[in-house]
């Protein structure tokens, strides 16, 4: 697949330094860089490898307007401004792919660095997730809050609807009735109760074909978000940062399937008389999901212009493999590198290690910390999704109590 393939592109506005303005233009991100275009004259002002990159963060331009910066491994930083259709949809999105690029791909960095170097990055792209997870703990913890003070307001409304049942059972039964039972004949609605807890029964466990991190948007491309694209023998889920069920595509209803581009696709579920589910998908793995797709939904899915390219991705990977199937003493010829300097740099490269021994302990640490935030925050989630389904049940059974108890007393008007 070309290196040069388009994922996606934005209107913005760059920082000109030596000029001391603000340029219009687009922002153009690739597999393996970003670049930069000039709206007027279409000339590339800035190309960066994304291997060069070292941090990428949301800054505010003269304390006002919302930016990305991007610092390279020489500290020269790069402002993007004036983003379009927001900020935080052009950060998830670049950052998810110099994140997955980098790390599983670390050979097609265009220059050559050092062990130290790459240490150095790996450990700083380490200590961002450990960040990243900590604030999530603790946005967690803080929904946790928020979850345990509606089930304590959903008993006390529980409670309370309990002592209506008994003063509006004491007015149904006025005092010189003889008999025990109410005045007015009531319809039963105790089984309803019992068809309430049956309707919240999750789906069951299905076989999972594959699972990608993604970015995710419904309809409304400014509202894309950090989530993940689960794919299963049955059916299609989308679901948020947190593990949270977003939406599930059951195949029999999924009515169309487009790709953008080899990392970009959107699923779509019509409806009579109500707008259509759309979800908006775009992430670095989704090469692997869609020959998935084009075998689960091959009467649905369409490739569009920029997504021919796959074509040609498995017509290469064929011949790779037709290759690899020759006998070995039918190896193809290969050229040997030119000149003294390349020859050493590889050769110097083969022989240092890629972590020093202090890196690697450190590693290890950071490590630790992040799977031990990891076992916390599923244990957290676990806690929560059955703190959710408690709600559930709870809301529902206090709706069938209000309506029940209005019924009964506009019977006693």
């Amino acid at each position: 697949m070309s290196a040069d393939m388009r994922v996606h592109s934005w209107s913005c506005s760059y920082y000109l330094d030596p000029e001391k303005q603000w340029v219009s233009g687009k922002l153009t991100l690739t597999p393996h860089s970003l670049k930069f275009i000039v709206d007027k004259t279409e000339e590339v002002l800035v190309g960066l490898p994304l291997s060069s990159i070292i941090e990428i963060r949301k800054e505010s331009s003269l304390f006002i307007f919302g930016a990305i910066t991007v610092l390279e491994k020489n500290q020269t930083k790069h402002w993007f401004s004036s983003l379009q259709p927001s900020r935080n949809v052009v950060f998830n999105v670049i950052e998810h792919f110099w994140r997955e690029l980098l790390l599983c791909q670390p050979g097609s960095a265009a220059d050559t660095t050092s062990h130290v170097t790459r240490g150095q990055e790996l450990m700083g792209l380490m200590a961002n997730s450990q960040k990243r997870m900590e604030d999530t703990a603790k946005d967690l913890q803080q929904q946790s809050e928020q979850l345990d003070s509606v089930l304590k307001g959903l008993e006390k409304m529980e409670s309370d609807l309990d002592v209506a049942d008994r003063l509006l059972t004491e007015l149904e039964t006025p005092s010189w009735w003889p008999f025990g039972s109410k005045f007015w004949k009531m319809p039963a609605e105790e089984n309803l109760k019992e068809g309430v807890s049956s309707t919240c029964e999750p789906f069951g466990k299905e076989g999972v074909v594959i699972t990608v991190p993604a970015i995710v948007s419904e309809r409304a491309e400014s509202h894309s978000k950090l989530g993940k694209l689960t794919v299963l023998l049955s059916a299609v889920e989308i679901y948020d940062s947190c593990s949270l069920l977003l939406h599930r595509f059951e195949k029999e209803d999924v009515d169309d399937i487009k790709v953008h581009s080899p990392y970009e696709v959107s699923i779509r579920q019509r409806f009579i008389g109500k707008p259509d589910v759309a979800y908006h998908v775009i992430s670095a793995k989704m090469p692997e999901v869609i020959p998935i797709l084009e075998v689960q939904f091959s009467n649905k899915i369409e490739l569009l212009e920029d997504a021919l390219v796959l074509r040609n991705k498995v017509f290469a990977s064929s011949a790779e493999r037709h290759a690899a199937s020759r006998p070995k003493g039918c190896t193809p010829h290969r050229e040997l590198p030119t000149g003294g300097q390349e020859g050493e740099q590889l050769q110097l490269q083969k022989n240092l290690p890629l972590l020093s021994e202090g890196e690697a302990q450190e590693l290890t640490q950071i490590l630790s910390k992040m799977k031990g935030l990891a076992l916390d925050t599923e244990a957290e989630l676990e806690r929560q999704d059955a703190a959710l389904d408690g709600i559930s049940v709870a809301v529902d059974r206090a709706t069938l109590n209000v309506d029940k108890q209005n019924r009964r007393m506009r019977k006693l008007m």
